[in-house]
């Protein structure tokens, strides 16, 4: 299944992944502490796990898929909301989530989840769909020239960036209790915890599991290489409303949004 665009790399299955996605993108500090500190309710996940996991899906959507229109409207939404995100006197790292360094890696997790993913169930080569990925960084506020200008740059962009991946304990018991979906009613999470557990683990490369103390054998690998066969066989088939679900569908809710006068973010 190669693909040619970022929008037909945004694929459903990714969902498997995000747990890991967020690991990552809280593994600075900064924005670690950013969101275990965060004043915005609607964003909280753990009490409002339905409306913060749909606005997660919307930004990947419009950022992927959307008009420069929808991510204006978008992105003023997310500013609001963001306008709340900053450290206190009290906090243990300073931080701002208007800071473009931060948006920036934030971005680039994101893209990188992207990117696994996609290899993970379908092959492809990056190069093809790197153009794109520059709406993940300036659909928050990344000036276009700060997004690394090819995959190569994009490369040493990341390898440079882990050396700042630093999970202390606040944030890792934060990020534990989201491995573990205590952010779902018990009567879900029960039964799912284990297998999230593994794909997610399975998802993180070795820094971030390190930094989770997440163990990871080579048994475990072999049985997470055989599950992505297994679902990529299946990806693969799919036609592409159907791989792309449930971003498409979050982008039609935004599009219905704007047009009857809602709020994009946070209601």
């Amino acid at each position: 299944m190669p693909e040619s665009t970022l929008r037909d790399a945004v694929i459903g299955a990714g969902l498997l992944a995000g747990s890991a996605n967020v690991i990552m993108q809280l593994s600075r500090a900064p924005v670690g502490h950013g969101v275990l500190e965060s004043r915005v309710d609607s964003g909280n996940l753990f009490r409002h796990p339905v409306k913060r996991t749909r606005t997660t899906l919307t930004y990947l959507a419009v950022a992927t898929m959307g008009t420069d229109a929808e991510r204006a409207a978008f992105r003023k939404g997310v500013n609001r909301a963001h306008a709340q995100v900053h450290s206190t006197a009290s906090s243990p790292v300073a931080y701002d989530a208007f800071d473009t360094d931060l948006q920036l890696w934030v971005a680039a997790c994101l893209y990188k989840g992207i990117e696994d993913v996609l290899l993970a169930f379908g092959g492809g080569e990056p190069e093809r769909f790197y153009a794109g990925a520059a709406a993940l960084g300036t659909t928050l506020q990344v000036p276009p020239e700060r997004w690394p200008g090819d995959r190569a740059a994009f490369e040493e962009y990341w390898a440079g960036e882990l050396a700042e991946v630093c999970i202390d304990d606040a944030v890792r018991r934060y990020l534990t209790r989201i491995v573990d979906l205590e952010f779902l009613p018990p009567v879900v999470a029960g039964p799912g915890r284990r297998f999230h557990r593994f794909v997610t683990t399975g998802f993180l490369p070795q820094r971030f599991r390190d930094e989770m103390r997440l163990p990871w054998t080579a048994a475990d690998q072999r049985r997470f290489e055989a599950l992505l066969a297994a679902l990529g066989l299946v990806v693969r088939v799919l036609p592409g409303p159907l791989r792309r679900f449930p971003f498409n569908a979050c982008l039609a809710d935004l599009r219905w949004r704007l047009r009857t006068g809602r709020p994009p973010v946070g209601s």
